[in-house]
């Protein structure tokens, strides 16, 4: 039937997606340091020659790297899934009638776009009516295997840089629907997560 199928179907592995978050993650992650250390380095020939004053390292400034240099993975992770979320949105709706306001749109997302990318559709979906929605995932699909052997605590530091991709592609999906707002995720215990999103209050 694949052969038969007008256009051809292209199919991948469903594991795809999770091995390229991963070596996404590594490979920023590697781009990042590489990047801060070219910094540093330019940072200190002009504080050498006279340029700026000299750096003081200290243990606060080191700690707050950490947390900088995690951000900027994720920033660039959550931008990554906003063109993909975008992309996708617009091929799983361009046979369908225009939405009729937010909350079809978030249906949308919690069914067709969560069936498309992670194999089921959202457990639970709440909204105060007012603009914000929190979807509920009790087995989200990139948590199911995620550890750490050095325990809870470096898991869920890790899991919340797994779901900024994911995030993206939920904000690019709306925002390609016309509904432009902020997407959190919240993780207490993997492979639970919930996606807060908050839209205007006249989306």
């Amino acid at each position: 039937m694949n052969q038969l199928a007008d256009p051809p179907t292209h199919l991948v592995d469903a594991a795809l997606i999770d091995y390229l978050i991963i070596e996404a993650v590594a490979a920023l992650r590697v781009s990042s340091a590489v990047a801060d250390a070219h910094a540093k380095k330019i940072e200190q020939e002009m504080a050498e020659a006279g340029l700026l004053p000299p750096q003081r390292d200290s243990i606060a400034s080191r700690s707050s790297y950490v947390d900088e240099e995690d951000e900027a993975i994720r920033s660039r992770l959550e931008s990554m899934g906003l063109h993909v979320g975008a992309n996708f949105a617009e091929k799983l709706s361009r046979d369908r009638p225009l939405f009729s306001d937010s909350l079809d749109a978030i249906k949308f997302v919690c069914k067709e776009l969560w069936v498309a990318c992670w194999d089921k559709q959202v457990d639970n979906l709440r909204t105060n009516h007012r603009g914000v929605f929190v979807l509920q995932d009790n087995t989200f699909k990139p948590l199911t295997r995620i550890s750490s052997w050095e325990g809870r605590a470096e898991t869920l530091k890790r899991a919340k840089l797994y779901v900024a991709f994911p995030a993206g592609i939920i904000r690019g999906a709306l925002s390609r629907m016309g509904l432009h707002g902020s997407v959190t995720p919240e993780i207490t215990s993997p492979p639970h997560c919930t996606f807060q999103i908050k839209l205007p209050k006249n989306a």
